[in-house]
C-alpha cells in the first residue's frame, strides 16, 4: 500500500450529481483529450449506478481540481502530481477493477509508476499514442462508398468488429460474456448513426465507428480495413468520408488516437485531415 500523507487521501472524494457542472468545466479545459470522460458524464451523469463507474475528485482545500474516472478504464483528468498520488492510493485501497489505464501520457505514466509495483506486470504498455484532431478538410477525396451502417447489417459488421478488436487489443471481445456487451454497444452505435462502413458483396472492406461524443468533439474508434484489401489506399479516403460526415452531423471536431508505431495508419489519418495535438498512454491488463 502506498504510504501517503493523510491529507492526500482525505482530499479525494466520490463525486455525485451536485458536482456535474464542475466536472464538465474541468473536462472542457481540454475537450479533445477528455472527450471519453466528458461524453460519459454528459450522457449518464455521475451516479455510479448509471455511469458504470465512480468519479473521484481531488479537492485540496475543498476545491475540485482533478478527476479520475474509475470503471472498466481508469482515466485521470487534469491530474496534478498530488492528485496522481492520491488517486493511486485510492485505487490500491479499492483493488484493481479496471482492464486498462488510459489518458494523457504524463499523467498515466506517473499513475502507473505508483501502481505498477502492486498491479504489475501489465499485459501491454503503449507509452506513446499520438492524439489527433481534424483542423481542416481532408487532403484526399472521400470514398463515396463509405456510408452509415443500417440496423439490418449488424451481422455483416459484427465479424469485422470482432476482428478489429482482437487485432488491436490482443484479446477477443467474445470472451467472458460471449460478446453480448460488445454487440449491444455496436447495435447502439448503429442505431445512433455512428457506425460507418464500405460494404461490398456482403463483406466489410473498411469500417470505423464514432465512440465518445460531446457538443465540441467526437472520437473515431475501431478503424479497420479488411486484410486482403490493405495496401490499396482505402484507409485515407474511407477516413475522409467519416470525417466529412461526422463533422457535418455529429460534432465540429473529429479526433482519434493511434499507436506511435503504426506509421501507415498515422499517414492515412494525416491525409484524411488529422494533425497531432498531444499524446495519450495506455496500460492494458
Amino acid at each position: 500500500m502506498l504510504r501517503v500523507k493523510p491529507p492526500w487521501s482525505a482530499s479525494v472524494r466520490l463525486l455525485d450529481e451536485r458536482d456535474r457542472s464542475a466536472v464538465l468545466a474541468i473536462c472542457d479545459r481540454d475537450p479533445v483529450a477528455n472527450v471519453f470522460v466528458s461524453s460519459r458524464v454528459r450522457s449518464l451523469g455521475l451516479e455510479p449506478g448509471r455511469l458504470g463507474a465512480q468519479m473521484w475528485g481531488h479537492t485540496p482545500g475543498g476545491r475540485l481540481e482533478s478527476l479520475c474516472y474509475s470503471g472498466a478504464n481508469l482515466v485521470p483528468v487534469a491530474a496534478t502530481p498530488d492528485a496522481v498520488t492520491a488517486f493511486a492510493d485510492r485505487a490500491l485501497r479499492q483493488g484493481r477493477r479496471c482492464s486498462s489505464i488510459v489518458g494523457p501520457a504524463a499523467e498515466v505514466q506517473a499513475l502507473w509508476g505508483l501502481l505498477r509495483p502492486h498491479w504489475g506486470p501489465a499485459r501491454e504498455v503503449r507509452a506513446v499514442q499520438p492524439l489527433m484532431v481534424t483542423q481542416g478538410p481532408p487532403l484526399v477525396p472521400p470514398d463515396p462508398l463509405v456510408r452509415r451502417v443500417r440496423p439490418d447489417e449488424i451481422d455483416i459488421l459484427w465479424p469485422a468488429c470482432v476482428a478489429m478488436f482482437t487485432e488491436e487489443v490482443g484479446v477477443s471481445p467474445t470472451s467472458g460474456d460471449g460478446g453480448a456487451s460488445y454487440r449491444a454497444r455496436l447495435e447502439q452505435l448503429i442505431r445512433s448513426g455512428r457506425a460507418f462502413a464500405r460494404i461490398e458483396g456482403g463483406q466489410v472492406i473498411f469500417k470505423a465507428e464514432i465512440g465518445a461524443v460531446t457538443p465540441q468533439v467526437c472520437q473515431v474508434q475501431g478503424v479497420w480495413v479488411r486484410p486482403q484489401s490493405r495496401g490499396q489506399g482505402l484507409a485515407a479516403p474511407g477516413m475522409a468520408a467519416v470525417v466529412v460526415e461526422a463533422a457535418r452531423s455529429i460534432a465540429p471536431l473529429v479526433s482519434l488516437y493511434v499507436n506511435d508505431f503504426n506509421a501507415p495508419a498515422r499517414a492515412a489519418y494525416r491525409r484524411a485531415g488529422f494533425t497531432e495535438t498531444g499524446r495519450l498512454m495506455s496500460v492494458l491488463f
